[in-house]
């Protein structure tokens, strides 16, 4: 078995032991080279089987193994785009979801700076608009979103992370869910978040996107 396929079938579990994966939802992906290995449809990430994994080319051409996750296209568009990614995660995760219901705190993040580790871990997160599950027009939309950025909230879905690993990646996911529930448990209280000089110097000292202003 390839290390990346056990890494792989490790993150699922991982991510469902902190009930960020609820039932059968969500699906990862790790890119090898012009490859990319993704869970299968209705995979339950608490028990991914690595040598059952679907493997894809760039453009999504089915090359092995079961039928791919029917979000295969997010993933994909996210690799095309980003030379640097090689893993993508794919949650329904509570809070995060909850978030995706909501406004998008501006137009290129959907949450906003409330702390330094969001900055840096995440980095600026757009939201797109509502699309059904698989739609390959949304992956093409966000493919072609001219500003740099390593997540996204799918609207009304979930959110979608990438990384330069499976473990930033899974990092990243983490993080965009703890700081979607703080802005749940703030509710419509007044809160200070970080002014556009601090998130700037955050994304710069740790190489994150970030480009946003409220509103």
């Amino acid at each position: 078995m390839s290390a990346a396929r056990h890494d792989l079938a490790a993150t699922g579990a991982r991510l469902a032991s902190l009930g960020l994966s609820p039932g059968s939802s969500g699906n990862l992906s790790i890119r090898e080279g012009d490859r990319v290995l993704i869970t299968p449809t209705g995979a339950d990430l608490a028990a991914i089987d690595a040598d059952r994994l679907t493997v894809l080319d760039l453009a999504g051409t089915h090359l092995d193994g079961p039928r791919p996750s029917k979000e295969f296209p997010l993933h994909t568009a996210f690799y095309r785009r980003d030379p640097a990614a090689r893993a993508v995660i794919h949650l329904h995760s509570r809070h995060a979801a909850a978030i995706s219901c909501r406004p998008a705190w501006s137009q290129r993040s959907a949450l906003p700076p409330l702390t330094p580790y969001f900055v840096m871990r995440v980095g600026q997160t757009p939201l797109l608009p509502y699309a059904p599950p698989g739609d390959a027009q949304q992956a093409a939309d966000m493919e072609q979103l001219t500003f740099p950025f390593r997540a996204a909230l799918l609207q009304n879905h979930g959110p979608v992370v990438s990384g330069p690993s499976l473990a930033a990646a899974m990092d990243a996911a983490v993080e965009l869910e703890e700081t979607a529930a703080l802005l749940l448990t703030l509710g419509g209280l007044p809160a200070r978040v970080l002014t556009e000089a601090e998130a700037r110097a955050m994304a710069d000292k740790y190489g994150m996107p970030w480009s946003c202003h409220p509103g």
